[in-house]
């Protein structure tokens, strides 16, 4: 992810538009829906953008970002952050002009979708129930329902259609002239003042191998066709949603056939639940952020050191590009980053965390995420409330020796009783340096080593020194 002050500095200006009227009913809908999914600094992001914009218009006046800042009391970062959010979860589009040195913005406010909309969208509801628990979920859902119109016992409609009350005069045959023809047409310029229906969070189609899909439903003799574009919208939703691939796709898809060889989109999505809640103690998936959030990052400022250079770039990458970067550019494999979203889910470590596990683990197990390995310390350090890379990192220098037992322990033991092997001498990341530690009670030299291994190679040392010593008494009697 690109730094802050690459995409928009304090001078740049921007001018807020609206795709459509923003009502006073949106209001609610963003507070209570969507305020616990983004939090509340997107959601005064919103709210100020929105008030910049005079009543029944869609286009405010040019303002710079130095003036938003002081408006909402945030720093350039926060308001970038915020604004990054606003525009992944559908509220919000970025338009950009360079010209020279200087940059302007255009801020596209979208409307939020509907209650009924986001109560259905099969994304967002799922979310806001993990977020808010079935209580305040149901509390939510009654407060946006009522009762339906419905024609109570006894009564019949007598409402009368438009031709049964209104006629159309035909004076007699006229030509329409050019200037009324102009007037019916619109204009290329202008756009009526009104509100259009939102969509709701799509995810990218590319995100998801449907080729891969297709060759396994193909085997299962289910009709191409049946993947219209909206079944494959639901599963690009889904398999992000829930984190499944297109193997596990497969058997989710065929269960949702009907006998009309089509897809049931409300089945699909049901089979996708429950799969889920079955792989994970009957637990939903919570929106996270994909990098460290920005009240756990430490570096506010333009990074100075190596070191503060390394902290920032684990606070602002999201676990799956660090994959990606240690890979050489190759994507992560599947099992890989679903370890990992395993990890995030259950032990609720934070993003820049995960990447110092990942970092820590790939180097100590020969670049391989092995699950329990993982697991096992990513859980001492949610029991540790580690919330930073900095704690992350000094934990993993303390309980080194600790980590290298545990690993040492998932290996077959020696039958025969012998020696057990020396541990090799393992990679450790960069930023693993002891000459850090401000501890002084660390007598050994090589933490990585167990103290049998340690003994042993004090033994062949000294042995070593009584053969020199032989060997320069035999060149003095010669």
């Amino acid at each position: 992810m690109a730094q802050h002050w690459q995409e928009m500095l304090p001078i740049d200006r921007y001018t807020v538009a609206a795709s459509g009227l923003l009502h006073e009913y949106d209001r609610k809908v963003l507070t209570l829906l969507y305020q616990p999914l983004i939090g509340s600094t997107c959601f005064s992001l919103y709210m100020t953008l929105w008030a910049e914009l005079e009543e029944n218009r869609l286009w405010s006046s040019s303002n710079s970002h130095h003036s938003l800042m002081n408006f909402m009391g945030m720093g350039l970062k926060e308001i970038y952050e915020a604004r990054l959010k606003l525009e992944g979860i559908g509220l919000l589009k970025v338009y950009v002009n360079k010209e020279d040195d200087t940059r302007s913005f255009i801020y596209e406010l979208l409307p939020p979708l509907t209650p009924e909309q986001f109560f259905l969208d099969g994304m967002l509801n799922i979310y806001l129930y993990k977020k808010l628990g079935k209580n305040q979920f149901m509390r939510l859902k009654r407060f946006f329902s009522d009762q339906k119109v419905h024609p109570k016992p006894g009564y019949q409609e007598v409402t009368k259609a438009f031709q049964d009350v209104y006629e159309s005069g035909h004076p007699g045959s006229f030509e329409v002239d050019q200037d009324l023809e102009q007037l019916m047409n619109e204009s290329d310029e202008l756009g009526y003042i009104g509100r259009q229906e939102q969509e709701g969070v799509q995810i990218s189609n590319e995100a998801f191998n449907f080729e891969l899909l297709q060759a396994g439903l193909n085997e299962s003799l289910v009709s191409k066709k049946a993947l219209t574009a909206k079944v494959k919208e639901s599963i690009s939703n889904l398999a992000f949603l829930y984190g499944i691939d297109p193997i596990q796709m497969k058997n989710i898809v065929i269960s949702a056939v009907n006998e009309d060889n089509e897809i049931n989109i409300e089945e699909l999505r049901k089979s996708a639940r429950d799969w889920y809640q079955f792989q994970n103690q009957d637990q939903l998936p919570s929106l996270i952020d994909r990098v460290q959030p920005a009240i756990q990052q430490t570096h506010k400022k333009e990074p100075k050191t190596q070191e503060e250079e390394l902290i920032r770039y684990l606070e602002i990458t999201s676990p799956r590009q660090l994959l990606k970067d240690i890979s050489g550019g190759a994507e992560p494999s599947k099992s890989d980053l679903q370890i990992i979203e395993d990890v995030m889910f259950q032990q609720k470590l934070l993003p820049g965390v995960i990447n110092v596990l990942i970092q820590y683990v790939m180097l100590k197990t020969d670049m391989k995420l092995t699950k329990g390995y993982v697991e096992k310390i990513a859980g001492h350090w949610a029991r540790k409330k580690i919330k930073t890379p900095q704690e992350a990192m000094l934990l993993a220098k303390k309980e080194h020796r600790q980590y290298l037992d545990w690993a040492e322990g998932k290996k077959t033991p020696n039958k025969k009783g012998t020696k057990k092997q020396p541990i090799r001498t393992e990679m450790l990341p960069d930023w693993f340096d002891d000459n850090n530690e401000t501890s002084s009670n660390k007598p050994e030299a090589q933490p990585q080593r167990s103290g049998k291994d340690q003994d042993e190679l004090e033994m062949k040392k000294r042995e070593l020194k009584e053969k020199l010593k032989k060997l320069r008494s035999q060149e003095v009697t010669d």
